[in-house]
């Protein structure tokens, strides 16, 4: 397990774009028949990527659980969500099996012992992104298609940021502990997100953006609102964004990506927005 400790602000403003990739950046989640997984310290958010083939796949597979977490298996104290991003597959927990589509989502409540991934078909495999937060108690587990999203247009052509919110571990759409995940899906033409920038003190979140045509990519926004920095993002590539820094991306085309947030509260009104001509 690749293991992040948490930046200093004022730190990273000295950063080389090395050092920056180093700490935020994370790349090369899909092995097939394997498990990859970063556990950052802010925030205590793990990110793992499985890409099962033509065998199941625990979630634990190759992580030392005691040695990690001190608890007995992975989900002992954590709740989990997934996102599939490849072919169709399934999810087996404690012995029942869901089965998603791409872009369909799965909650998984704390207290999941057995959890294992699989692809329906070894040759176009399910490509399944993980993210998983602390929890103080259990919800239920629950399948989400994207049929079943929370719907939120916004933005706009002229702007270039004309983007859709789909809402799936959210609290408009089903209880957790403190994990909210969704995925967000620019219009061909626009390729701003998250714009006017912001910051939340009180959470922290992850990007991971797909979709990204051949030959292009994305410059993530980093940093504070008064000393920004960027990271650039290829396909399947995920981003630490703690509490104190912007979290925004403007693409060489159009792309989709899922943010993950945890941390106090659950309230996504709860953020402190930076006007866009005061950003530095």
């Amino acid at each position: 397990m690749d293991i992040r400790y948490s930046a200093n602000p004022q730190d990273v403003k000295r950063y080389t774009t090395e050092e920056l990739r180093k700490e935020f950046l994370i790349e090369n989640l899909y092995v097939p028949g394997e498990v990859r997984a970063v556990y950052s310290h802010v925030d205590r958010m793990v990110i793992l990527g499985i890409l099962p083939t033509d065998k199941k796949v625990s979630i634990d597979q190759g992580i030392d659980v005691w040695a990690n977490f001190g608890t007995n298996y992975f989900l002992e104290r954590r709740e989990a969500g997934v996102f599939n991003l490849g072919g169709e597959g399934g999810v087996i927990v404690d012995g029942t099996f869901y089965k998603l589509g791409f872009e369909d989502c799965l909650y998984i409540s704390r207290g999941a012992k057995e959890v294992y991934f699989c692809s329906a078909d070894a040759a176009d495999p399910a490509r399944f992104y993980l993210a998983s937060a602390p929890a103080h108690k259990e919800c239920k587990t629950t399948l989400l298609t994207f049929a079943e999203a929370n719907h939120r247009p916004c933005g706009s052509a002229e702007t270039c940021n004309a983007r859709v919110i789909n809402q799936f571990i959210h609290p408009d759409v089903l209880e957790t502990c403190q994990l909210s995940m969704g995925l967000t899906q620019l219009e061909p033409g626009s390729v701003w997100n998250t714009m006017p920038a912001h910051t939340h003190e009180r959470r922290m979140e992850v990007y991971t953006y797909f979709n990204i045509p051949e030959d292009n990519v994305v410059f993530h926004m980093m940093g504070q609102g008064n000393e920004t920095r960027h990271i650039v993002m290829h396909n399947f590539d995920a981003v630490i964004s703690p509490s104190w820094s912007i979290h925004a991306g403007c693409g060489t085309a159009a792309y989709t990506f899922i943010w993950a947030m945890a941390g106090e509260n659950q309230a996504f009104d709860d953020m402190d927005v930076i006007r866009t001509p005061d950003l530095k």
